[in-house]
């Protein structure tokens, strides 16, 4: 008999017996169906959370620096010695402006948060951002309606806004919000436009929340202490780690530190978002693969006991077998099919139970049970049951024919 005719008759042989004892079978699979959900769920939550944060590095830039008093993740020491650093001046990040050479575009930025009103209809507290024309450019947005900041308008500190897409839908719900006046905190704003939906930054908080207003009249009216960013777009990524050394270079100048002294201002990019992403999702990992472990033992365990059963009822079967001529590997790969079959009944289970619990996370995170996932779980279902099986299958594929042939 051809190696295939043992596989499609160890198939046949170990559906018969599977559906002989269904409910036992249905039983047994539990352990793994549990195994498998967790599989399958810790895969789909870390592909979403990938997906979510990719998309949220794509909204800083892989060309664009961000130049503040503090490092994104810095430790609590390192934080405390640095919390009396003086604030970047509006004045200094205009000085840097005019002395880089490899910027493509430079936006002095200053955030706040401020309840905003319009007639009667209060929206709540916003973060308001003071800015320039350039963060068009560096924060990479587009317009919706309207137009953005202008160099005028900021030089002039003029009272006008920019609005995000969900401060225009939530104040403005039926009429366009271009000619409106929104009162922000203690100050009225006429608005000149709305920025195009932007999503939410690593699922945490929205993006078009916001309002845009000039750098100079948020410095000079809203905010008595001004701690400007500058969100720096270099002309090339090429020379990104060119243009980081000479924005040090021109703040280490413009803030008067002398030669030998510590920086009092942090250069982030999004490179350390990644490295604290990469450290928070090995670990997620990690404990996701000792719990998904652990079910797939106790599954594998409750698969095997039952395989090492099914070989004792069926001795007798076995001896008939061998004493017509079927060779151990043929008795062997019945039972490992018998095995891999129960497991994959597991993993089908499981991936029904997944497809609904999916659609709750997928409200949360950009999730889906793909093709790559629904593979790794019934991959994983496969080699469970082939590891189950196999010290069952042994035992059954050596038995002695005449010895078997006497069990009762």
């Amino acid at each position: 008999m051809s190696f295939w005719n043992e596989i499609l008759e160890g198939l046949r042989i170990s559906w018969s017996a599977i559906k002989a004892n269904q409910m036992r079978s249905v039983l047994t699979t539990l352990g793994v169906v549990i195994g498998i959900v967790t599989v399958t769920m810790m895969a789909t939550a870390i592909n979403g959370l990938n997906a979510a944060f990719l998309r949220s590095m794509s909204i800083l830039g892989t060309d664009v620096v961000y130049v503040e008093r503090f490092g994104w993740f810095m430790g609590e020491g390192e934080w405390r010695k640095s919390r009396n650093r003086p604030e970047i001046t509006l004045a200094q990040a205009r000085e840097v402006e005019r002395q880089a050479t490899l910027a493509k575009a430079i936006a002095p930025t200053i955030m706040a948060r401020e309840n905003i009103v319009f007639e009667r209809r209060s929206g709540g507290m916003v973060t308001i951002i003071g800015t320039t024309d350039q963060s068009l450019i560096t924060g990479g947005m587009d317009m919706s309606e309207g137009r953005f900041l202008s160099a005028a308008d900021v030089a002039g500190a003029r009272p006008i806004c920019v609005v995000g897409n969900d401060v225009a839908e939530r104040m403005f719900p039926r009429d366009t919000p271009v000619g409106k006046r929104l009162r922000v905190g203690d100050m009225t704003f006429e608005v000149v436009g709305t920025v195009a939906k932007r999503g939410r930054f690593l699922g945490l908080f929205s993006l078009d929340d916001v309002v845009f207003i000039p750098v100079t009249a948020m410095a000079g009216q809203m905010v008595s202490r001004p701690d400007v960013r500058l969100d720096v777009k270099v002309a090339s990524l090429a020379q990104l780690d060119d243009a980081k050394e000479e924005l040090e270079g021109i703040m280490r100048k413009v803030r008067r530190i002398p030669p030998g002294g510590k920086n009092d201002f942090a250069i982030n990019q999004q490179d350390a978002f990644i490295q604290n992403f990469n450290k928070v999702g090995g670990t997620v990992a990690a404990v996701g693969l000792f719990i998904t472990g652990l079910s797939l033992f106790v599954g594998g365990i409750g698969i095997m006991n039952i395989m090492f059963v099914s070989v004792t009822e069926r001795t007798r079967e076995i001896g008939v077998r061998r004493a017509l001529g079927a060779k151990r590997r043929t008795i062997l790969i019945q039972f490992l099919i018998e095995s891999v079959l129960l497991c994959l009944m597991g993993g089908v289970i499981a991936l029904v139970i997944c497809a609904p619990m999916t659609l709750l996370v997928a409200m949360a995170l950009p999730a889906a049970l793909s093709p790559g996932i629904i593979a790794l779980a019934l991959g994983v279902a496969m080699v469970t049951g082939i590891i189950s099986g196999f010290m069952p299958a042994w035992r059954a594929a050596h038995m002695a024919p005449v010895d078997a042939l006497r069990s009762e």
